[in-house]
């Protein structure tokens, strides 16, 4: 049987950015991928209106699923950059939800106990996908959701990945998906040319000249994207002899569990 893979992430751009070649290797291999969005992005813009950015980023985010092969997004909808702000245990409640509600073999999130995570969206996302995940396989969280059918589950493999990750223990090839992330990636094109734009403004405030050290890519925002996705890929894939790969945090038991099955072979 096919896998479920449920991926609970902050922005509407996160699981393609952070995962995308993870989430191509398991779609091509018949998974069935969701990806579930916490807030709206309403914030990542130096153009847009706050109301238009969310229209924007909402059908941005269809489009990249769509072109990485996944089921529509679901979107909680959340303010971007206050998701910090919710009543506590909201998310945690509604992550626990999604996960008993799609019953997903995998579960993508971004790694709580990463390093220096300076987004509050990131940060509150990372813990509430990290209790959600470890403790929706127990009747008495939210007892409410059995009254209403939703059994408890447990999530065997749990992929965390994060921007400062030094605990990473399984490096993921993906030299066959890494042109299907950038071409997912690239449907977010409000925040591609967002990002890209804030680096180039920081370069020119310490002085470097990016026109010189990019060339045209620096006219493209997709294409200076692509160029530093892969050369970061490029260093990860190094650690295990691949063009290009991913690094996460992977989890399944117990550890007491984990030693047992490592006992018999």
């Amino acid at each position: 049987m096919s896998k479920t893979v449920l991926a609970l992430v902050p922005h509407p751009d996160d699981a393609e950015f952070f995962a995308g070649g993870l989430l191509a290797n398991l779609i091509a291999e018949g998974a069935k991928v969701i990806i579930a969005v916490a807030s709206d992005g309403r914030r990542g813009s130096f153009e847009h209106t706050a109301d238009d950015l969310a229209t924007i980023r909402r059908q941005e985010a269809q489009r990249a699923a769509q072109t990485l092969g996944a089921e529509p997004p679901i979107f909680l909808g959340h303010p971007d950059l206050e998701v910090d702000t919710l009543p506590p245990g909201l998310l945690r409640e509604q992550f626990i939800r999604l996960i008993r509600q799609t019953k997903p073999d995998i579960v993508v999130a971004e790694d709580a106990f990463a390093l220096y995570e300076v987004h509050p969206d990131h940060r509150a996302v990372a813990w509430a996908a990290s209790d959600a995940i470890h403790f929706a396989n127990l009747p008495l969280m939210h007892p409410e959701h059995l009254e209403q059918g939703l059994e408890p589950h447990y999530v065997v493999e749990k992929y965390f990945y994060g921007e400062h990750l030094p605990n990473a223990n399984k490096i993921v090839d993906i030299s066959q998906s890494i042109e299907r992330k950038i071409a997912a990636l690239g449907e977010h094109r409000s925040q591609v040319k967002f990002l890209v734009e804030d680096v180039i403004r920081q370069a020119r405030i310490a002085g470097l000249d990016l026109q010189a050290m990019l060339g045209e890519a620096i006219e493209d925002p997709l294409q200076a994207l692509a160029w530093a996705l892969r050369a970061q890929a490029a260093e990860i894939g190094q650690r295990i002899g691949v063009a290009y790969a991913e690094a996460y945090r992977y989890v399944r038991f117990h550890p007491f569990v984990e030693n047992l099955l490592a006992m018999q072979g």
